[in-house]
């Protein structure tokens, strides 16, 4: 019995006409879409809070802030708030994507695209935690010590100050996601471990430029990350390597 139904599910898979796959993609994005609304509505409460514990990171260094337009710290308010609703929708932005493409996946394809989501997320989080524990001590440091003795007295907007926090935070998100992004190409065979060997010399200088153009210009600060992201590169070889093995060895 339930092979029949397995089966019957399958062949109104392939039977699904251009319609069928369009309505379901607009169901989907219906219910998306809601809950990013009600997820940002929610995190609008919140939204003072967590512009306060933005700028306490700040005030641990000296910084004060200031708006230079009425509607300046509301408008935070909202981006943040948009924010946590993307955050907390995101899991089931995932969720309907992969529910979508999964009927036309093999199982290794499906295996391989759950294994890139689960690390993806844990690679981007690892990232925002670098960046917060590390990066962002050593930045606001810096450019609060470049006005030290000097008679101009800073007037830091809100809107810049958290702007540029999370710019760092996506930063180094995304940097964070280069091994998974590495595995996927190697998986599917866009990009090869010899290539990734043989080419390392240039991605090491292009690491740095990089660096020198995301960070104040100091070279702690650029050493600070060019040095993960190093990392990062070199791991990403090893695991594509490992990868690439285990394929080989299943595969004869």
């Amino acid at each position: 019995m339930k092979k029949e139904k397995t089966k019957a599910k399958k062949q109104k898979e392939e039977s699904m006409t251009l319609t069928g796959h369009l309505r379901e993609l607009r169901n989907r994005l219906v219910v998306c879409i809601v809950c990013l609304v009600v997820s940002s509505l929610a995190g609008l409460n919140f939204a003072p809070q967590l512009v306060e514990a933005l700028t306490d990171i700040g005030k641990a260094y000296g910084y004060s802030y200031v708006f230079i337009a009425p509607q300046e710290l509301l408008m935070q308010y909202f981006s943040i708030a948009l924010l946590a609703g993307v955050c907390i929708t995101f899991p089931v932005i995932l969720y309907h994507v992969w529910a979508f493409v999964q009927p036309g996946l093999q199982k290794n394809e499906n295996a391989l695209f759950l294994s890139a989501i689960f690390f993806g997320l844990l690679c981007f989080a690892a990232g925002i935690i670098f960046a917060y524990k590390i990066m962002l001590p050593f930045m606001l440091h810096f450019l609060i010590g470049v006005s030290a003795g000097s008679e101009i007295t800073a007037a830091i907007s809100v809107q810049n100050y958290i702007t540029f926090i999370l710019t760092i935070f996506m930063i180094f998100g995304i940097v964070f996601e280069l091994p998974v992004i590495s595995v996927l190409l190697t998986q599917m065979g866009l990009l090869k471990v010899e290539w990734m060997k043989k080419g390392r010399k240039v991605i090491i200088i292009v690491i740095f430029l990089v660096a020198a153009l995301i960070t104040p210009p100091d070279i702690v600060s650029q050493i600070m990350v060019a040095i993960p992201m190093v990392g990062l590169y070199e791991l990403s070889i090893i695991i594509c390597g490992i990868l690439m093995k285990f394929r080989k060895k299943f595969s004869d």
